[in-house]
């Protein structure tokens, strides 16, 4: 009989837990305290305790093939950037395919998860569930949780001087569903994170004026990148992030910095970074400057006062009537179910080695999924921390002495910025490929590129220059999918399967094929410099 282990979550990430401790043999039990599967992207008309909030409008910032689970691709028919409700549906096929619902126990709520009384020594927990107002209590061998950090709004009401006097309507952006609230309504969105830009941008189309304030401003950027190919498909690549971590902080900021301005100057449209040496989220909106250039949305600084009926900007004496006040001010996370002494949030973040296991217990029986934000998507990499945690709860692998661990998070904590690439410098920030590739290696799963271009050159030069898709990731080691290769040579057909509904016959030029064959002999100098 296989290990015991108690997954709080069924979201994305606690589905991810379930079918990797399934792979290894263990027995999972997975508390889901609302009654389906989905979590953050299981839309409801009201807000439930607990749980991630979404509005009906949400749709994907990762693409389909950059954001699946690695041995799962979505349905070729999916748009690039899915819709919550098709999102929603893809997890229940991943549930359905793979035969994880009898592991769920829904309508059971999470009460505590403390250690037994001979926790040094068999490293157990004593789980206690509240189910139809029964309280249950059950002894684990290790514990997954997996409750994401998007359900504790924050609102900081006490720096807008005024709020308490406001006669109008406020509220976090948790509450907001439908933009119906905002018709004819004058509003202001505060904080320019993806969740505030999409409020405004709904806004603008019902409202009588729209005004989105932001103390720091931000990088906005299109899901439509060069030549209309997904984002990240072209951003996140293994070339591309060799190249960033090759240059110096400085110049990999800039270079950044150029290629965002040349889709939309920032400065001209009040969107500027303050600070553009630290990589902050990226904000990722399609129609933003239209709305701005057609006078449908207005940037505006942080609020200096808040008054009655109307608002005071901090560049301004002027008063701003307004009737909605939206707080897009994010969220802070807690662990209400375990006591400070196992996990304490401290600073927007947690003392956990590798993000994943709390540096300082005597036993690792325990393991945070998805407490983190790569710059990529949460799915694959919620999936790839649960399959090397899932292999440290069997004792398949080990990890360091706890004051190794403890002064490696230490170290993360103080955020010291390094000297090349992007610099990730905010909390639960991380290079999303250099991350995931750490953790494959703990596993033996990290695809060799070197001997790989030896036996087969044409998957290598796809994996290390076209995009670092999630089946990359299932191509060795324990977990290999046999049709990992298969999906990476086809990820672009799948692309532009849904948006290449008209084809159009095009008969190549002399000039075209010279400029193919020249871009050829580049790329064989690319690599010859590279790998040897």
């Amino acid at each position: 009989m296989g290990k015991r282990v108690a997954i709080v979550g069924a979201g994305v990430s606690g589905l991810a837990s379930i079918k990797c401790c399934l792979e290894e043999g263990l027995e999972p039990t997975c508390f889901e305290r609302s009654d389906d599967l989905g979590g953050l992207w299981r839309f409801t008309e009201h807000v439930e305790e607990g749980r991630a909030s979404l509005y009906k409008s949400v749709v994907s910032n990762s693409c389909k093939e950059m954001s699946c689970y690695s041995d799962f691709p979505f349905p070729e028919d999916y748009p690039n950037y899915v819709p919550n409700s098709q999102f929603l549906d893809y997890l229940k096929m991943y549930a359905n395919h793979f035969n994880l619902l009898k592991h769920i126990q829904f309508k059971t709520k999470v009460c505590s998860v403390a250690k037994c009384s001979d926790f040094t020594v068999s490293g157990q927990w004593e789980v206690v569930t509240l189910h139809k107002e029964k309280q249950e209590s059950a002894i684990f061998d290790a514990v997954m949780v997996c409750t994401g950090f998007l359900t504790n709004p924050y609102l900081p009401l006490d720096s807008f001087p005024g709020i308490n006097a406001f006669k109008g309507q406020y509220f976090h952006s948790r509450q907001y569903k439908h933009p119906d609230i905002f018709k004819d309504k004058r509003v202001l969105v505060i904080g320019m994170g993806n969740s505030g830009t999409d409020i405004a941008v709904e806004a603008s189309h019902l409202a009588k004026k729209v005004f989105l304030s932001t103390t720091g401003g931000a990088w906005v950027i299109s899901r439509i990148f060069d030549s209309g190919y997904p984002w990240d498909m072209v951003f996140m690549t293994r070339f591309q992030n060799m190249l960033r971590n090759s240059l110096p902080t400085p110049i990999v900021t800039w270079l950044m910095a150029r290629k965002i301005n040349n889709w939309l100057n920032h400065a001209n449209y009040g969107l500027m970074p303050d600070d553009r040496t630290q990589l902050k989220e990226f904000v990722l909106n399609d129609e933003l400057p239209g709305r701005i250039i057609t006078g449908k949305v207005f940037i505006r600084p942080s609020i200096k006062e808040v008054k009655e009926n109307s608002v005071i900007f901090n560049n301004t004496s002027k008063e701003e009537p307004i009737d909605i006040i939206v707080f897009a001010t994010g969220y802070t996370f807690a662990f209400p179910f375990l006591d400070e002494s196992v996990v304490k949030v401290e600073d927007g973040q947690a003392s956990l080695y590798k993000y994943i296991f709390p540096a300082h217990l005597q036993k690792s029986t325990l393991a945070i999924i998805g407490l983190i934000k790569p710059l990529g998507s949460m799915i694959p990499t919620g999936e790839t921390q649960a399959r090397w945690a899932v292999r440290v709860l069997k004792g398949v692998n080990k990890l360091p002495p706890p004051s190794v661990m403890i002064e490696e998070v230490n170290a993360r904590k103080k955020n010291k910025p390094g000297w090349f690439g992007l610099c990730y410098c905010k909390a639960l920030q991380a290079d999303y490929i250099t991350y995931i590739d750490e953790l494959l290696t703990y596993i033996n799963a990290k695809p060799n590129l070197f001997s790989m271009l030896l036996t087969d050159p044409h998957l290598a030069l796809t994996l290390f220059f076209g995009p670092c898709s999630p089946y990359q990731f299932r191509l060795t080691g324990p977990g290999k999918w046999e049709g990992a290769r298969n999906a990476i040579m086809t990820q672009w057909d799948r692309t532009f399967k849904v948006t290449k509904a008209r084809v159009v016959q095009e008969s190549p030029s002399p000039l075209e094929s010279f400029l193919k064959l020249f871009s050829f002999l580049a790329l064989l100098v690319a690599i010859f410099l590279i790998f040897l």
